[in-house]
């Protein structure tokens, strides 16, 4: 997939290292167009979370940096640009575990989230009643504490969150995390209604594969570090190795075992090389 100069989010070859000695991405290039919804796959440790701190600025935090490379989102680089300011700059980052106050209300939650908006022109007054009308359960707890909600209901308040700083591009790191099946597709369900509505590009960092194609266009698989297959959705549901490795199931699984080896080997070490 090339790198087009319109989209939304560019990541350019970027090199992340921690600690000055641990690399964890390398040459990792992706980009989101205008108003899509991409996914980003991949097993645990293959540089998910860590491609998404990378483009919210909050590697430095954790002693981490990038190296080499580029961030581009709407033309304007990213790099050295502190995390407080790319939020303010319309980037909104949902991380990994929800991370609410939740010794706030829901609605102090989201006056905090208004910070995102300060100094930023052409922006419009925060809207509560916006948010509220993707999340209807919200508005029934909004003074209640945070830590009193649910697992869904949190993740609810940290996309709400997220919404609140009115944001051109959200960063989603595993939303389904520890959530019920029907709990997941009621928050994806409002996650693609928000990106139809809102014209929101978003970046979606799940393990749930099934999940992700039924609402993304595009997508990238990442393994130790670097891309290894991207593509439109509609293609990566046929890709056999897709099929395998994160779909569960592939073509031809009635074929004999040593045959079922001998090419599962040969897809592993092309997929990996």
């Amino acid at each position: 997939m090339s790198l087009t100069p319109g989209a939304a989010l560019r990541v350019e070859n970027i090199e992340v290292v921690y600690h000055h000695t641990i690399q964890v991405l390398r040459g990792l290039s992706l980009e989101v167009p205008a108003g899509a919804m991409v996914a980003l796959l991949g097993s645990n440790g293959a540089g998910k979370t860590t491609t998404l701190k990378a483009v919210s600025g909050l590697l430095p935090l954790e002693k981490g940096e990038v190296r080499s490379g580029d961030i581009v989102v709407d033309g304007r680089s990213l790099h050295r640009v502190p995390p407080h300011l790319i939020a303010r700059s319309g980037i909104g980052h949902v991380r990994e575990g929800r991370h609410v106050f939740e010794d706030l209300s829901v609605e102090e939650n989201l006056i905090a989230a208004t910070l995102a908006l300060k100094g930023r022109p052409g922006v419009g007054k925060p809207d509560f009643e916006r948010l509220f009308h993707y999340f209807p359960r919200l508005a029934e707890r909004r003074r209640q504490r945070a830590g009193y909600l649910s697992g869904g209901e949190q993740q609810m308040l940290a996309i709400s969150r997220a919404l609140m700083g009115q944001p051109r591009l959200i960063l989603l790191d595993e939303p389904s995390l520890g959530l019920a099946p029907k709990v997941v597709e009621e928050i994806f369900s409002i996650i693609a209604q928000i990106n139809r509505e809102e014209g929101v590009s978003m970046l979606l960092v799940e393990q749930n594969a099934f999940a992700a194609f039924d609402i993304c266009s595009q997508a990238y698989i990442m393994e130790s570090g670097k891309i290894v297959v991207s593509g439109p959705v509609t293609r990566l549901r046929d890709d056999p190795d897709v099929q395998r490795f994160y779909l569960g199931y592939s073509e031809g699984e009635s074929a004999v075992a040593s045959y079922r080896d001998v090419k599962h080997y040969k897809r592993r070490k092309r997929w990996l090389s």
